[in-house]
């Protein structure tokens, strides 16, 4: 089995993924198509676009204009219904679904219809046999009050499958120990911890986001790896990054993915998971993250089944649904040794 047959028969969970980052150039002209009045083309064409980023600056202005076209409860079941499919064709069997409630909500959608449809579109992907978590996120430029609105939003409707509170958007100029308290609330009620930070940043971020904002698991972290104490501190505590290589690489955060840290986090312990992060946007899909480790980053077999392992650990899942996850890896990983094993031995013979 080859390495590309080995990872999409892998199955997987995606830790760092966005509903709204999700769309595809083809959905994105369906939902222009419903809102002729927001702006955006409904020319797939010219909508793939869009998707062209000249930096992180650039991704979060187009990122936001794509949002306004989501502005019904039946947009998001659109965009959910599209996504399931997707990560059932790529053997995605479990993913924690990252939601800006706030936009949706400036967008015009209702608090409880939001939650209602977010409601249906899991029930569609759990016909797919994918099981979503939503991780329901502060944008950082909306601020404190912001955060707080967040938090009451998914304390007050708490869909099914709500399993942590996150923090994106921007960071420069954006600290992530602003949002203490929104997330000690989060946390109080008995959410995960899991904020973006370190993408584009330095070090700085991510020890604010552990020490401040008790963060569970940390959305890119990849600003960690110039500081040797940090790592130390997320391999000793087995605090996850979730890395997004071709994220990381479209929105300018790395210059070329020979210069991504991913190969010094594995290094120092840190317990890695890989995200597609905005698969509709960068044109990637998880298995091409996998594919993406083995080629540049020269991962085998063994280290691919391990990254697939970290991700079933770090979810915020039922220990059922772990259990399963992990038993299913075991015995991918197992068929394709013994196949390897099986073929040496054919052409051992043959010879």
């Amino acid at each position: 089995m080859n390495v590309g047959t080995f990872v999409r028969a892998l199955p997987k969970v995606d830790l760092h993924l966005h509903l709204l980052g999700s769309a595809t150039p083809l959905t994105l002209a369906e939902l222009a198509r419903r809102h002729p009045d927001r702006g955006i083309s409904a020319d797939p064409a010219v909508t793939a676009r869009l998707f062209e980023f000249a930096d992180f600056d650039d991704f979060i202005a187009v990122y936001t204009a794509v949002n306004r076209l989501v502005a019904t409860g039946e947009d998001i079941i659109t965009l959910a219904g599209a996504l399931a499919e997707k990560l059932a064709a790529d053997n995605v069997r479990y993913a924690e679904v990252t939601v800006t409630p706030l936009s949706h909500l400036k967008a015009g959608i209702a608090g409880p219809e939001l939650a209602e449809a977010l409601t249906v579109g899991r029930q569609a992907a759990a016909e797919l046999d994918v099981e979503l978590g939503w991780v329901f996120d502060i944008a950082g430029d909306d601020g404190v009050a912001g955060g707080l609105d967040t938090v009451a939003w998914v304390l007050r409707h708490q869909p099914a499958g709500t399993v942590a509170l996150g923090l994106g958007g921007p960071e420069r100029d954006v600290p992530r120990a602003r949002f203490r308290e929104p997330f000690a609330m989060a946390r109080a009620a008995g959410l995960g911890s899991v904020p973006h930070a370190g993408e584009t940043t330095g070090p700085d971020q991510v020890w604010e986001a552990v020490r401040q904002l008790g963060a569970d698991r940390i959305g890119h972290g990849i600003g960690a790896a110039s500081d040797p104490d940090l790592l130390a501190h997320l391999a000793g505590e087995q605090i996850p990054l979730e890395v997004c290589p071709t994220s990381n690489l479209c929105t300018g955060a790395i210059a070329s993915l020979a210069d991504h840290p991913l190969p010094d986090l594995l290094a120092a312990g840190v317990p890695v998971t890989v995200g597609s992060d905005d698969p509709g946007m960068f044109g990637c899909t998880l298995s091409a993250e996998y594919q993406l480790c083995h080629d540049v980053f020269e991962l085998d077999r063994t280290a691919l089944a391990e990254l697939a392992r970290t991700g079933v650990r770090a979810a915020l899942c039922s220990a059922e649904t772990r259990r399963r996850l992990l038993t299913a890896i075991d015995a991918t990983e197992t068929a394709a040794a013994n196949r390897h094993c099986a073929k040496s031995h054919l052409n051992h013979y043959r010879g």
